[in-house]
């Protein structure tokens, strides 16, 4: 079980993420100065319904595991960077509930140039 400390870093840093970026698990991990991107899927499994958890994704630029559909709404609202696949359609016409999608990482991706990675050495 995650300390009540890494739990409360890790959930600070996702409230952070700007509306329309992604942090991948790794990169959460990183911004606080860890080295365990599965302990940061695992907070924010346990504790992430408070914050904007859709923000936080794998490295495959996937949603989150088992929660395409509800991410999808806040994605499409926040202007997020998504690839459909090909069978779905473009950007517009995709309907919120196919889940046929991925986070185009290239441009959704926060930055590491961003304030959320101040304290870590790059």
């Amino acid at each position: 079980m995650p300390s009540p400390e890494f739990v409360d870093t890790v959930l600070g840093v996702v409230r952070r993420i700007p509306a329309g970026r992604v942090m991948t698990y790794g990169d959460v991990a990183l911004a606080i100065g860890s080295n365990a991107p599965r302990a940061v899927g695992r907070v924010l499994a346990l504790y992430g319904h408070a914050v904007p958890w859709w923000r936080v994704v794998p490295a495959s630029g996937l949603p989150p595991q088992g929660h395409a559909r509800p991410a999808l709404p806040h994605y499409l609202e926040e202007a997020t960077p998504l690839r459909y696949a090909a069978s779905e359609g473009s950007l517009t016409t995709v309907s919120p509930d196919a889940p046929e999608y991925r986070l185009a990482l290239s441009s959704a991706r926060l930055p590491y140039t961003h304030e959320i990675y101040a304290e870590v050495a790059l």
